[in-house]
């Protein structure tokens, strides 16, 4: 998760397992508008063997659809979901084991470019992309293909980063007073707000450096919310510019 930094150093605030594992959160966001609802990504799923369940350690993952009701939402009122990016992390929630979609009625947006890699990755990535979370969307023509950034809906857009995976998309909420700004894999703990902590992940970490420079620095200044997919503990926190880099600030409720 943190690339060439040394371990002696992400391990102060994240401590790891006995296996290098650490505490990771599975967090997505709804917006609920005057006429729309919109789920932004779809989590892990459960779709996973028991020799994944054994390296990944997925505790307590439910589908969207069964996270919703626990939180007092139905799922049939969600009327679009939103694809950060086609990773079985963000996107295997998007349909069932038995091929089924687990919001039939939804429209499911995703940047084209990734939807394109997602159906011929190279190695470096290959193994985070399973067809059977995503290519059911687009058979059954549940999948909105976009090129570039786009407003999906009034206070609602999206912003496509290459430096993760070609085509990831953050995405942009406000309502015109205040900003969030879900990071997805750009920035997924409060750790990785520090510029140089670029995960091995990444396919392009120098890009990445840059995005994180453009749209975490635009956060801070700007006085933006950060919302974070995978921090265990914070779900949302301001950012402060500091003299050689970025922290994280104030908590924020969402």
């Amino acid at each position: 998760m943190f690339g060439v930094v040394p371990r002696p150093l992400w391990s102060r605030v994240n401590p790891p397992d006995d296996e290098g594992r650490i505490s990771l959160g599975m967090r997505l966001l709804l917006i609920v508008g005057p006429d729309r609802t919109w789920l932004v990504d779809t989590g892990m799923g459960d779709k996973f063997n028991e020799k994944l369940q054994a390296i990944y350690r997925c505790d307590g993952c439910v589908l969207p659809d069964e996270a919703l009701r626990r939180a007092g939402f139905d799922p049939a009122s969600v009327t679009d979901v939103i694809l950060t990016h086609l990773h079985f992390d963000h996107g295997g929630g998007s349909t069932r084991k038995d091929g089924s979609i687990v919001f039939p009625d939804a429209r499911h947006h995703v940047q084209r470019e990734q939807f394109e890699w997602a159906c011929s990755p190279a190695p470096k990535d290959r193994a985070s992309f399973r067809a059977d979370d995503f290519m059911p969307l687009q058979k059954q023509g549940r999948l909105e293909l976009h090129d570039g950034p786009i407003a999906l809906a009034d206070g609602i857009e999206v912003i496509p980063v290459h430096g993760h995976t070609p085509g990831m998309q953050l995405v942009k909420v406000s309502d015109g007073e205040t900003t969030l700004l879900y990071a997805a894999d750009l920035a997924p703990t409060r750790t990785h707000l520090r510029t140089p902590y670029i995960m091995a992940y990444d396919n392009h970490p120098l890009t990445t450096i840059d995005e994180k420079q453009a749209h975490i620095g635009r956060a801070a200044d700007e006085g933006w919310i950060i919302f974070f997919e995978h921090d265990a503990d914070v779900a949302a926190c301001l950012v402060i510019r500091t003299e050689r880099d970025f922290e994280a600030g104030k908590e924020v409720e969402v």
